[in-house]
C-alpha cells in the first residue's frame, strides 16, 4: 500500500480520492490544511487518521510515502519541492506549477531526492486516447491538430457580480490558459512534441487573468489549432485531421468517445471501455511506478510538462499575462 497525504480540502481532492479508492495500493493515511478545523472535517469525512497544519511536518512525519497536491497552482513548486526533499513521492494537480522556471526546480529537485514527480493531467493516461495514440497512423500524413475546451466557469457570474474568486485571481497562477488550455496542449505535445513556434492571443479579464484564448503551434508539417475558454461554451468536439481521415475526439479533456472518418466515407469506431472516473488512471499510473522503483512516468514526462509550461509561459507573454510568480 502507498499512504498518501492530501494538500488542499476542496472538490478536486475528494475527486481524487474517490476515484484512488476504485485502484489497487492506495491508502489515505494524512490530510494537510491551513486550519485545524478543516483538516479535521476533511479527515473524519474520509477516514484519514492524521491531520498536519504544517506541510513540513507532515512530510517530516513518516506517516505517508506519497503526496496529492491539489492547492493553488502558485503554491505548487513551494510545496512539492519541500515533499521531495523528506523523500516523499509528489503527484501534483494540473498545472504542475506557475511557470518553467518553477517546473525545473520541481524536477531538479525530483532527481537529486531520487523520487517520483507526476503532473496530474489526466486525459494523456485514459484508455481512449491510449487508442488515439495506436491509431494516428491510420489516418496518413497529420496536416491539423484541432482542440477545443470551453467551459463557462461555475465561479464567472461572482466575477460579473463583482466578486474575484481564486479561479481569476493571478496572485494564484490562474486563469483559462492554466486551467483548460492545458487540457488542448498537453495532448497535441505527447503527440506531436513540442511546437517551433506558437502564437498567442486571449482575452484578458479585469482581474488580470485570461478569459478565454486561442493559440496556433507550428509544426514542420502541420498546425495546431487551439482554442479555450472560461467565459463561454463550445459544442464542437476536437479533431486531429490527416491526409486519409480524421480522428474526431468528443472531449479533448476527457476523451470518452472517438472514431475515424476516412476520406472515402467509411468510418470507424475507436471507443474502448472506460471509467466513468477518469482520475483513476492517473492515480493507478502514479501507484504503479512507486510500486516499479520509476521515478517519472512515461506518458506524463518531465520534459513533456516542461515543454507545455514553456508554451504557456510563451502564450501568456504575448498577451500580456504576468503573474506574481513570474517576478521570484
Amino acid at each position: 500500500m502507498v499512504r498518501f497525504g492530501v494538500i488542499g480540502t476542496n472538490w478536486i481532492t475528494e475527486a481524487f480520492i474517490q476515484a484512488a479508492r476504485e485502484t489497487t495500493g492506495f491508502e489515505l493515511a494524512a490530510v494537510y490544511s491551513r486550519t485545524e478545523e478543516k483538516a479535521r472535517a476533511f479527515a473524519d469525512k474520509h477516514g484519514a487518521n492524521r491531520i498536519y497544519t504544517d506541510i513540513g511536518q507532515m512530510a517530516r512525519s513518516g506517516d505517508i510515502d506519497a503526496v496529492y497536491i491539489a492547492s493553488p497552482n502558485s503554491l505548487h513548486a513551494e510545496q512539492a519541492v519541500l515533499c521531495m526533499e523528506h523523500g516523499v513521492h509528489v503527484l501534483c494537480e494540473k498545472p504542475l506549477a506557475s511557470n518553467a522556471r518553477e517546473v525545473r526546480r520541481m524536477t531538479e529537485a525530483a532527481s537529486r531526492h531520487g523520487v517520483l514527480l507526476m503532473e496530474a493531467l489526466k486525459s494523456t493516461l485514459l484508455p481512449n486516447f491510449g487508442v488515439i495514440r495506436e491509431r494516428l497512423a491510420s489516418i496518413g500524413r497529420v496536416r491539423r491538430y484541432f482542440a477545443n475546451y470551453c467551459q463557462y466557469s461555475s465561479r464567472y457570474d461572482a466575477f460579473r457580480a463583482g466578486t474575484v474568486l481564486n479561479a481569476f485571481n493571478p496572485e494564484f497562477s490562474n486563469g483559462a490558459l492554466m486551467d483548460l488550455g492545458i487540457y488542448c496542449l498537453y495532448p497535441a505535445i505527447v503527440l506531436f512534441g513540442k511546437p517551433s513556434d506558437v502564437k498567442a492571443n486571449g482575452f484578458m479579464l479585469s482581474s488580470g487573468v485570461d478569459g478565454e484564448g486561442s493559440l496556433l503551434l507550428k509544426y514542420e508539417e502541420m498546425e495546431g489549432v487551439v482554442q479555450y475558454s472560461k467565459i463561454s461554451n463550445s459544442y464542437v468536439p476536437s479533431e486531429i485531421q490527416g491526409e486519409e481521415g480524421s480522428i474526431l475526439i468528443d472531449k479533448i479533456s476527457q476523451p470518452e468517445r472517438v472514431e475515424i472518418r476516412y476520406r472515402d466515407g467509411r468510418t470507424e469506431e475507436l471507443t474502448v471501455p472506460q471509467s466513468a472516473n477518469s482520475m483513476k488512471y492517473e492515480v493507478q499510473e502514479f501507484i504503479d511506478l512507486i510500486g516499479r522503483g520509476a521515478k517519472e512516468s512515461a506518458v506524463n514526462t518531465h520534459a513533456r510538462s516542461l515543454a507545455v509550461m514553456e508554451v504557456m509561459d510563451e502564450a501568456r507573454r504575448q498577451m500580456g499575462l504576468i503573474y506574481p510568480a513570474d517576478r521570484k
